[in-house]
């Protein structure tokens, strides 16, 4: 089952004992949910789905807003701002598409700099589930709780689901060095680090970032991390600098790069190739920042 089906499924469980809870769409995935009067799609209208979800969190109401990411955060990010961040309310913002996940659609259902822009604002969490299995118990405890949240769904997962947690998950120990995986990233990272001594670390829950965890894992000494995200290159780097600030350390961040913009269609994996997000190109960046490795099987 999809991590979107997932998130419907789970929802609509909650609408029936929660009244509280309501779906704002813009057209997309209005057939993953049975009509409801709860279930209010406005068109393909994204900045009145935003504000609309807004104007329910006044009311009382937990919105659940749902869209691609690039309709659901860039399009409508003067809403987010004002009509969720300045008016203090809270909500419930769930995307589907991630950075690339249908680039049959082109550049317009693309938005690799999502987290990036929520960064921006204050009081937002953002969660970046791996695995569909999940993706229930992060949408239950956004919906039982009154904060900001932005939830980023991915056609792309792991082979194994993980206990979602504040913070990071220990996934592999070495010592010599650190690599953050976000969310759909764990499986690649796992394999392009097979046989280099270095500790692995998986985020779902993204933000607010674990400095603490992080400085955890690095230990005393000299630090090296590697940060692995699904979006914009160096998002976290900022936030993984401030951890270490009393650390000797170097940081690398892998991402969807910011110097050129890839004009072409092609495939999720192929996109991962271009921005060296696959096996062979995030192995290259282990090997050039952590040495040598057992041969590489692909």
């Amino acid at each position: 089952m999809t991590m979107r089906q997932v998130f419907a499924d789970t929802v609509q469980d909650v609408m029936a004992h929660d009244p509280r809870v309501a779906v704002v769409l813009a057209e997309i995935s209005r057939d993953a949910f049975e009509p409801s009067p709860r279930v209010i799609n406005v068109g393909i209208r994204e900045q009145a789905m935003v504000g609309v979800g807004s104007g329910l969190a006044l009311s009382g109401m937990r919105p659940v807003v749902h869209t691609y990411a690039p309709f659901l955060v860039e399009r409508p990010f003067e809403q987010i701002k004002l009509d969720f961040g300045h008016q203090d309310v809270g909500g419930v913002l769930v995307s589907i598409g991630g950075s690339y996940d249908d680039p049959v659609w082109g550049r317009t259902h693309q938005a690799p700099g999502d987290v990036a822009l929520f960064d921006t604002l204050p009081g937002w969490r953002v969660v970046v589930p791996g695995h569909s299995g999940e993706v229930e118990s992060v949408v239950r405890s956004a919906l039982a709780s009154a904060d900001r949240i932005y939830i980023r769904l991915s056609l792309r997962e792991n082979a194994v689901a993980y206990p979602v947690v504040e913070g990071f998950t220990e996934v592999r120990r070495g010592s010599g060095g650190v690599v953050v995986a976000v969310g759909p990233m764990l499986d690649t990272v796992l394999a392009a680090t097979e046989g280099v001594d270095v500790t692995v670390l998986y985020a779902t829950s993204v933000r607010p970032f674990d400095g603490a965890g992080l400085r955890a894992a690095v230990g005393r000494g000299r630090a090296d991390v590697l940060l692995v995200e699904p979006y914009l290159e160096g998002t976290s780097a900022h936030l993984a600098s401030s951890a270490l600030e009393d650390v000797p350390h170097r940081l690398r961040s892998l991402g969807v790069r910011r110097e050129s913009e890839l004009r072409a269609y092609g495939t999720a994996s192929d996109h991962d190739s271009a921005h060296d997000l696959d096996v062979l190109g995030i192995a290259a960046a282990v090997r050039r920042m952590f040495g040598g490795s057992r041969p590489l099987r692909v």
